[in-house]
């Protein structure tokens, strides 16, 4: 329907791959020198702010000759299911009983190879203490110069910070809080992905962009769920200009409301 409308091939706010902003490239660099180096980086941030984008342009990495990465992203952060999800990315055909055995020698061969190693852990902060522990000991057996990268919300730090984790702690080599985008990154993030799409950058008026920016709060997925779903009800329209009123349509859905305000619609 928006392609209809604007007469565009690709759709706006939903490029593949996503383009590294600035403190995501910066971030992104960094990760890149320590995992030549050897190294424990840990990159927190609210859910939105730019987490996965990071982490899935560093997967990518993994179709150069010179880079072997491998990630862990499925919700069950038990010892375990993470150490079989290590085999699966190394192609290991082992057992139960050799399996950690077996994931060093294979580590070892990659770097025989000359090949950087990559390890992340997804959502790292529902990770138990005790699981963080045994990984640290494993992954101590590893060549040096692998990175292990944890992915995950702020309070993986404050767990971290815990006296009974400074063994842990005492071994990240960089860390990176992911910030929410001021205004002016917001809007400049707005026009360039309209830009892309070959969209006039005045496609949301100065109400609507105004709006949108106040309610994504700095948050990069709220914004560009909140500008593709306006987008579509101007289309619904066959308006090619988004107002105030589009992006109103989207707010007053349920999920888009806080819990207080739905507390009071009930009432009412």
């Amino acid at each position: 329907m928006i392609n209809a409308i604007w007469g565009i091939t690709g759709t706006p706010f939903k490029r593949e791959p996503e383009q590294l902003l600035p403190q995501q490239q910066t971030y992104f660099d960094i990760i890149r020198i320590h995992a030549q180096q050897g190294g424990f980086c840990v990159i927190l941030g609210q859910p939105g702010v730019g987490k996965t984008v990071l982490k899935d342009h560093i997967e990518r990495l993994d179709q150069t000759r010179e880079v072997c990465v491998v990630s862990c992203s499925r919700t069950l952060h038990t010892y375990r299911q993470i150490v079989w999800q290590l085999a699966d990315a190394f192609k290991l055909e082992t057992q139960d009983k050799t399996i950690e055995k077996d994931l060093i020698q294979a580590a070892f061969e990659q770097v025989k190879a000359r090949k950087t190693l990559y390890i992340l852990i997804d959502e790292a902060h529902l990770l138990e203490t005790a699981v963080m522990r045994k990984l640290r000991l494993l992954f101590e057996r590893f060549p040096k110069n692998h990175n292990l990268t944890l992915f995950g919300q702020p309070e993986l730090l404050h767990a971290l910070s815990l006296s009974t984790n400074q063994d842990i702690k005492s071994r990240i080599t960089y860390s990176a809080m992911i910030k929410p985008l001021n205004d002016e990154a917001m809007q400049d993030y707005i026009i360039q992905e309209l830009e892309t799409a070959k969209m006039g950058i005045n496609t949301f008026d100065e109400g609507a962009m105004a709006l949108i920016i106040r309610s994504a709060e700095g948050n990069l997925r709220l914004c560009r769920n909140l500008c593709l779903a306006s987008l579509i009800e101007a289309a619904r329209e066959t308006k090619k200009t988004v107002t105030i009123t589009h992006v109103n349509q989207v707010l007053v859905q349920p999920h888009w409301r806080s819990h207080d305000d739905l507390i009071k619609q009930q009432v009412a």
